[in-house]
């Protein structure tokens, strides 16, 4: 892992990708608490950041602590940059640090495609397995849930069924009940923001036509 703290071209990143607007810490559920005007500048920004970093600065990114790796998930997720599915998956499943997972989660249901349920349903059967772990698994599940609406599948019914390794979960946790819809709906409203985001980018016009 990359530490800015020592890390000249790390921090660079950050502070163009990173803190503008304090971006790290409104992508997500914080973005609906916005006024309309805050609301249209940040998602046109981010748009904005999504097309003009490079694939390379995005990389430095993921070797980051959790805002760089929160904030790279995204602007992935707006440019739909697939080329990092299996990036994400990796990271995703090491959850190596807090508070990326659900970043992680929106990417791949942007991407939203069977490559991106296979690599939630292998989170899914390690760590349901772990009520010791206390991590990202609804985030998870609701994501595997809003997948298995777009493509028509059932990736989640085993996980979900009485008695399978949801409730096994939830038991061993001895935690209050958890609706994976809930989470799905989660979910469903932050890739809506992705889209809203993706929306607003206009691409730069190269030189200008003759009169």
């Amino acid at each position: 892992m990359r530490d800015v703290r020592s890390d000249p071209e790390l921090q660079e990143l950050v502070r163009r990708f990173v803190r503008p607007d304090r971006r790290y810490l409104r992508l997500g559920g914080s973005l609906h608490r916005m006024n309309a005007a805050e609301r249209s500048t940040f998602l046109r920004d981010l748009a904005q950041a999504a097309h003009e970093i490079t694939p390379a600065e995005l990389g430095i990114l993921f070797e980051g602590g959790w805002r760089e790796r929160k904030t790279a998930a995204w602007l992935v997720a707006v440019a739909h940059r697939t080329e990092f599915r299996d990036l994400i998956g990796r990271l995703l499943l090491a959850s190596g640090g807090p508070y990326a997972g659900a970043a992680y989660c929106v990417a791949l249901a942007t991407f939203g495609t069977a490559a991106d349920a296979e690599l939630l349903s292998a989170y899914l059967d390690h760590y349901l397995s772990r009520p010791d772990l206390d991590y990202d698994q609804p985030t998870v599940l609701g994501t595997l849930l809003y997948l298995d609406g777009i493509l028509s599948s059932d990736s989640a019914s085993g996980f979900i069924a009485p008695g399978g390794p949801w409730d096994r979960w939830l038991e061993a946790r001895v935690a209050a009940a958890l609706d994976p819809h809930d989470c799905r709906q989660g979910i469903e409203r932050l890739c809506a923001l992705v889209d809203e985001t993706a929306e607003t980018f206009i691409p730069p016009v190269h030189g200008s036509q003759q009169p």
